[in-house]
């Protein structure tokens, strides 16, 4: 299924005069969800079954985060502040309650939308989401794939050394992605079985690939930005959170360990784990339409 480019490519204009890209899949008329991408990421982002999104009579919603594909770049922002951005998307779209699903990187983001819209937001996913650095009792390093403590290392040693080092990563994404044996990670990863089985799939590969595209449209700011609020306060407590939230992580992940998983799942009250057997950080298309489906019978 080929989207419609009038939904595939929108823009709001938010109150501080920012622009905010995002994207809509699915059925136009149907439950909505929003879907907040991983790092690097943007609202190309979808599922691979379109079909089986509209026959389930889902919405699906994806912005892009500040600095990634049509979305204006808000330096120093905390993974708590774009919480208020998707609180404007929904006013503007006019989804007075709706449920969040967020990815990777895109997974404390979506628990930051949770924390600030408990009245509007009907549930969370949580799926493969980091853990905050300063996590009580986590050792966040543990089990990580040595290439992704790199970037996080460079993050720690802050902005100057995030930009200079993500822009190159950048530039070589894209040269890899469209070279004579494109791929979408670099060699290096040891990733699990589960994951590379993924990243060969052709159809997982082309919306990888577009949404990465996409998400360097601008460069590497969203990504290094997205890297520094990893390794700052979040901004608010996934304690506090009272939103039912669902936390999905894949036992053999090295990208995000199970243990970020584990402790999210533990530290926020209205939280169910599901460790994921057999799975790495990029999710089995097969399972997905059934999960956005339980999601949107909360709303």
């Amino acid at each position: 299924m080929t989207a419609d480019t009038t939904l595939r490519d929108q823009t709001i204009t938010l109150r501080d005069g920012r622009t905010l890209g995002f994207a809509e899949w699915g059925d136009p008329a149907g439950v909505p969800i929003v879907g907040l991408h991983g790092t690097p990421g943007s609202r190309l982002g979808h599922p691979v079954d379109l079909d089986g999104l509209s026959r389930a009579g889902i919405r699906l919603v994806t912005p892009d985060r500040p600095g990634y594909g049509l979305s204006s770049r808000r330096l120093g922002r905390s993974i708590a502040d774009f919480a208020s951005d998707v609180e404007e998307l929904a006013d503007a779209l006019g989804l007075e309650r709706f449920a969040v699903t967020g990815g990777s990187g895109g997974g404390p983001h979506a628990l930051a939308v949770a924390h600030r819209l408990p009245g509007r937001v009907s549930a969370v996913e949580c799926r493969v989401g980091i853990a905050p650095i300063d996590a009580e009792g986590l050792d966040w390093f543990a089990d990580m794939d040595p290439m992704n403590v790199t970037e996080f290392r460079w993050a720690l040693e802050g902005l100057e050394r995030t930009e200079v080092e993500l822009a190159r990563e950048a530039a070589a994404d894209l040269v890899r992605l469209d070279g004579d044996r494109p791929a979408l990670l670099p060699d290096g990863w040891e990733l699990s079985d589960a994951d590379r089985d993924r990243f060969a799939d052709p159809a997982i590969f082309r919306v990888f690939a577009d949404e990465q595209r996409e998400a360097h449209r601008q460069g590497a700011g969203g990504w290094v930005d997205d890297d520094l609020a990893f390794v700052s306060p979040w901004g608010f407590d996934p304690a506090d959170i009272a939103v039912p939230v669902t936390i999905r992580y894949g036992v053999h992940d090295v990208i995000v360990p199970a243990a970020h998983g584990e402790w999210l799942a533990a530290r926020i009250p209205a939280a169910t784990g599901y460790p994921e057997g057999g799975e790495g950080h990029v999710p089995d298309p097969a399972h997905r339409i059934t999960q956005f489906a339980a999601l949107a019978a909360t709303v």
